[in-house]
C-alpha cells in the first residue's frame, strides 16, 4: 500500500497506537455504535470473544486424530503417525483423541469447556498462504475477492457514522483488540476501516508505566511521527486501556518462552481490569511443517507437537486465570488455521497444504463435545486426497455472532452474506441462545443421507432426510473441491432424492454432503469405471 493510501486510511479508519503492546503489534478496533448497541441490549451482552489464529495451515489430523479411522491413517501416514496408546482421551467418546501434548484443552474438553468442530472449511478450497488467509478473514467465497471483512461489515451495519464521534460516554474502550500484527482484513469496513493498528511491538507496559518510546531521527522515524499526530485520537484508547490494565496487580502463572501465552495474558489483564472490548486477536505461528513435523522414533515429539503444546498450554492459562479473576463467565474463546494438510504425509516426514480441518471453541458457556463424525479415510489415499469438508467456517462465525453476541438475523444475513447453518455450540443456559439441540441430539447416530448403488458408474440416486426447512445438498471430490450442488431449497419435512449423474467425472471417492438447519452429515461414494 502507498504511504499516502496508508495514511488515509488510518486517519479516517480509526486510529494507529504506536505505544501499546509489550512485545506485540496491538490493534483496537474504535469504540463504535456497536458497543452502545451491545451495551443497550435487553440481555445480557458483556460476552468477550477471543480468536486464536494458527497461522501457516494446522494439520488438523494431527490435533484431533481420529481414532475410529487410526489403521486408514496410520497406513497413509507411516512415517509420522502418532502410537496409538500415546493419544489423549476425551471423555465420552472412544472415536476422537487429542495429540499428547495437548493435555491442558484435554483438561478443558474432559471439564466440559471445550468443543471440538470437525472438518472445518469451505467448497472450491484455495491453498495458498495468502488468499487462504483472505477467505478465512474476509468470509467470502473462495472465487470471490472481498474488500470487507466479516467483523467490519458488522460494525459497519451497527454504526454508520464510525469513526465520527467516538470514543464517548457510552462506549469509551475500543471495540476490538489485536495483538501480533498489522491491521486484519477481518475488521474492514465498506467504506473505512472499523479499528486502529498498534504496531509498535514493545510498549504495552511501557503505556502502563508512563514510558513513551522516542521515535527515531531516520525517514521512517519521521513517517511514524507523523502518523502519531494524525491520530492523537488513539491517546483517549490509550488512557483508559492504561486504567484497565492498572486494575488487575495479580495473574494465574502462565507458561514461559511462549509467545501465544504472553499475549494471552494481556487479554486476560484487559478483559479482568473492565474493558468493554469485545473481540481480541491473537496469533500463533510457524504451523506450515512440510517437512520434520516429527522427530524420528518419537513421533509425538517435534516441531508441531511444540507447536501444540504452547497453544494448549496457552489457552488453559488463560482459562484457569479468567476464572481466579472472576469472568470466565464472559469469554469464549476460538481457533482457527486457514487451511489443514493432506491426509497422506510426505517423504519428508511432513505434511502439504490441504483443505478442512477441526476448530476449537473454549469457555464455560461452551457445549462441550464433539460436532460432527471423524473425516473419512480410504484404505488407499493418494498424495492429493483431503478430508471432506463437514463444516462451512462461515456457519462457526454465524452461530458465535448470533449466538454469543446476540446478532438480529437481518444483520446477520447483511454481514454473513447469506444464510449459513446454525450449529450447536453454546449451552442452552448461556444468554442469547436460540440453537434448539433437541433435534440435533435426536437425530445422533441416525443416517440421514445414502445413496444407491454404491460403488456407481452412470449415476447413482441420493437418498436423504430432511427436518423442513432448507436443505443443502452437494458432492466434493477427494480433493475437497466442489463438483456439484444438487439441491439448494427448501424441502417439506420428510423423504426425499435426488440423482447424481456420472459427466465424465475421474473415478474414485466423493462425498455427498448434507445440510439440513442444524444438520449435517457426510456420505462416501464410490464412482467406479
Amino acid at each position: 500500500m502507498r504511504r499516502r493510501d496508508f495514511l488515509r486510511a488510518a486517519g479516517t479508519a480509526g486510529v494507529m497506537m504506536p505505544a501499546l503492546v509489550n512485545g506485540y503489534a496491538f490493534k483496537a478496533f474504535g469504540a463504535s455504535p456497536l458497543m452502545s448497541a451491545l451495551t443497550a441490549a435487553p440481555t445480557e451482552t458483556d460476552h468477550v470473544l477471543v480468536i486464536i489464529q494458527m497461522t501457516g495451515g494446522n494439520d488438523g489430523l494431527n490435533m484431533v486424530i481420529p481414532i475410529d479411522q487410526y489403521a486408514n491413517l496410520a497406513n497413509a501416514r507411516a512415517n509420522i503417525i502418532i502410537p496409538q496408546n500415546k493419544i489423549l482421551a476425551l471423555d465420552g467418546t472412544s472415536m476422537t483423541g487429542l495429540h499428547p501434548a495437548m493435555t491442558g484443552l484435554q483438561s478443558l474438553y474432559n471439564d466440559g469447556k471445550l468443543k471440538v468442530v470437525q472438518s472445518v472449511g469451505y467448497p472450491q478450497p484455495n491453498f495458498s498462504h495468502f488468499r487462504a488467509t483472505d477467505i478465512w478473514l474476509t468470509g467470502a467465497d473462495s472465487n470471490v475477492v472481498l474488500n470487507t471483512g466479516w467483523a467490519g461489515r458488522y460494525l459497519s451495519q451497527e454504526y454508520t457514522n464510525y469513526p465520527i464521534g467516538y470514543p464517548n460516554t457510552i462506549m469509551p474502550d475500543p471495540l476490538a483488540i489485536q495483538i501480533g500484527s498489522t491491521v486484519s482484513p477481518a475488521m474492514q469496513g465498506p467504506s473505512v476501516n472499523m479499528g486502529l493498528a498498534i504496531s509498535d511491538p514493545n510498549n504495552f507496559y511501557n503505556l502502563i508505566n508512563g514510558i513513551q518510546d522516542t521515535a527515531p531521527n531516520t525517514p521512517a522515524g519521521k513517517e511514524l511521527t507523523y502518523i502519531r499526530q494524525v491520530s492523537q485520537q488513539t491517546q483517549e484508547y490509550g488512557a483508559v486501556i492504561k486504567a484497565a490494565a492498572a486494575k488487575v496487580t495479580k495473574q494465574a502463572t502462565y507458561p514461559t518462552n511462549n509467545t501465544l501465552a504472553d499475549q494471552l495474558k494481556i487479554v486476560a489483564r484487559l478483559i479482568a481490569g473492565g474493558l468493554k472490548t469485545r473481540v481480541y486477536m491473537v496469533s500463533i505461528g510457524s504451523f506450515d511443517t512440510h517437512a520434520a513435523q516429527v522427530n524420528n522414533g518419537a513421533t509425538e515429539t517435534g516441531t508441531h507437537a511444540n507447536l501444540l503444546q504452547k497453544t494448549s498450554d496457552a489457552v488453559k492459562a488463560f482459562m484457569d486465570d479468567m476464572k481466579g479473576l472472576g469472568t470466565s463467565k464472559r469469554v469464549m474463546g476460538m481457533t482457527f488455521s486457514e487451511f489443514g494438510r493432506r491426509i497422506k504425509s510426505n517423504a519428508s516426514a511432513g505434511t502439504d497444504h490441504g483443505a478442512a480441518a477441526p476448530m476449537f471453541l473454549f469457555g464455560d458457556y461452551i457445549q462441550s463435545g464433539v460436532l460432527g463424525t471423524s473425516p473419512a479415510i480410504g484404505t488407499t489415499v493418494g498424495v492429493n486426497d483431503n478430508i471432506p469438508m463437514q463444516y462451512d467456517f462461515r456457519s462457526v462465525y454465524a452461530s458465535v455472532l448470533k449466538e454469543w453476541f446476540c446478532v438480529s438475523p437481518d444483520i446477520l444475513n447483511n454481514v454473513m452474506l447469506n444464510n449459513f447453518q446454525e450449529l450447536p455450540v453454546i449451552k442452552d443456559t448461556a444468554p442469547c441462545v436460540s440453537t434448539n439441540s433437541d433435534i440435533l441430539n435426536a437425530q445422533a447416530g441416525k443416517n440421514l443421507i445414502n445413496n444407491y448403488p454404491n460403488p456407481f458408474n452412470g449415476s447413482t440416486t441420493i437418498n436423504f432426510e430432511s427436518q423442513g426447512g432448507h436443505a443443502l445438498i452437494q458432492v466434493f471430490d477427494s480433493q475437497g473441491h466442489l463438483v456439484r450442488t444438487l439441491i439448494d431449497a427448501v424441502q417439506e419435512k420428510g423423504s426425499h432424492k435426488v440423482t447424481f449423474e456420472n459427466q465424465g467425472y475421474v473415478p474414485g471417492p466423493y462425498y455427498a454432503r448434507l445440510q439440513n438447519g442444524s444438520l449435517q452429515q457426510v456420505r462416501t461414494m464410490m464412482l467406479v469405471r
